[in-house]
């Protein structure tokens, strides 16, 4: 059940970036779910680097959307 809920939890992640980043988005739901699942390990890599989280500590819903949305900002500017 651990994998399934990782997917589950970052097709939600992913839904909610993807909600937030204005333009035209389309990504089907591997995609969206490798968006969230990436942005929760930025986030979580970001937020041990600055001090917020232990290491193994995972990084939470908000963070991890931030994270999703980071990504979505570098891969849209090297589209450009």
């Amino acid at each position: 059940m651990g994998l399934i809920g990782l997917v589950i939890v970052g097709f939600f992640i992913g839904l909610v970036a993807r909600a937030l980043m204005p333009g035209n988005n389309r990504m089907g739901f591997l995609l969206t779910s490798a968006l969230g699942i990436l942005g929760s390990v930025v986030a979580g890599f970001l937020g041990q680097q600055l001090g917020w989280y232990r290491i193994g500590e995972p990084a939470g819903f908000i963070a991890s959307v931030f994270g999703a949305l980071l990504i979505m900002a570098v891969v849209g500017g090297m589209r450009r």
